[in-house]
């Protein structure tokens, strides 16, 4: 067990690193081109981060193990919510965009809603359903394409300061970090797995905690890592896209390959998160300045505290 914890301790140093390279690599890369930075936390950074989940559900789903597909979607979704946004608003107070209060976090939360419909009313998600859910993320995809390129057209002619020689290698810190966060969260998962094994963990504990947890935690280090650095727009960014990206894309691909069983069980995991995705349109709308304050903050890590008592128990 000593030689899991000190590899854990390995994918932890890993995840710290490869997260400080994303923000750095995607923050350039939004200056060169004027892009804001939200859209940037919203596509290439939220999918660098959901990469872990994408592995895991994709894996699991083509193996046949339904219940850990799905569990792993909604408990990393909801780990992202409650515990990073939460986290991360105590680390710094996150001010919203109108954009993300008027588009963004409602995609999120129609993705949500959408995906419980599908679900429970044939008790699956069927190919069909998959390519419904695929459907709405290019559509999503489009929009801030299409956000991106105002954005650009609008600073056209601000000049930016960073060299061809900065941008490659901003180029090669975002992949970098991307690999880092993806292999860092492997090696954290597997030997915490085999930890809560040797603890006597039952395996539905390990899929709806530490693999959700696990397969979260690029979210979690990135967005700290950007809250410290003031790169507010890439925190919120991340989660708010990687939501989006896991249950648009990552169920909707996984499912037109291999069609996911939806056990009822999840479905008091469902009702919170909506109800967590909600609960941050309040805090964006009726909060000082558009501000999720360090109160906002400690409510969601309340919330997800209760709700790993209430498994554990």
């Amino acid at each position: 067990m000593i030689q899991n914890i000190v590899f854990i301790a390995i994918g932890f140093a890993m995840l710290m690193l490869g997260a400080q390279w994303l923000v750095d690599g995607a923050s350039a890369i939004a200056r060169k081109y004027h892009i804001p930075e939200i859209i940037i936390g919203l596509t290439i950074v939220s999918i660098g981060t959901s990469m872990p989940e994408f592995m895991v559900s994709f894996t699991s789903a083509f193996e046949g193990h339904s219940d850990i597909s799905i569990g792993n979607v909604i408990g990393s979704n909801i780990c992202n919510l409650l515990l990073i946004l939460g986290l991360t608003s105590i680390v710094c107070p996150l001010v919203f965009q109108k954009t993300t209060k008027k588009y963004d976090i409602p995609i999120m939360i129609f993705a949500t809603v959408l995906v419980f419909i599908l679900a429970n009313l044939g008790g699956t998600i069927s190919r069909n359903d998959g390519i419904i859910l695929f459907i709405v993320f290019v559509c999503f995809i489009i929009y801030t394409i299409r956000i991106a390129k105002k954005s650009m057209s609008q600073t056209s002619n601000i000049k930016s300061n960073i060299t061809k020689k900065d941008m490659v290698l901003s180029i090669f810190k975002i992949i970098g970090g991307i690999l880092l966060l993806k292999f860092g969260g492997d090696i954290s998962v597997n030997n915490a797995v085999e930890v809560a094994k040797t603890l006597g963990v039952s395996e539905r504990i390990i899929s709806v905690t530490i693999v959700a947890i696990g397969t979260s935690l690029p979210e979690l280090i990135t967005s700290v890592v950007a809250a410290f650095k003031k790169e507010i727009d890439i925190a919120i960014g991340n989660i708010v896209g990687s939501n989006i990206f896991n249950l648009l894309l990552i169920l909707g691909a996984t499912s037109l390959i291999s069609p996911i069983a939806y056990s009822i069980s999840y479905n008091t995991d469902f009702i919170l998160l909506i109800i967590s995705s909600i609960l941050l349109m309040v805090f964006a709308c009726l909060g000082k300045k558009d501000t999720m304050t360090r109160f906002n903050g400690m409510v969601y890590l309340l919330m997800y505290s209760g709700y790993i008592a209430s498994l554990i128990i």
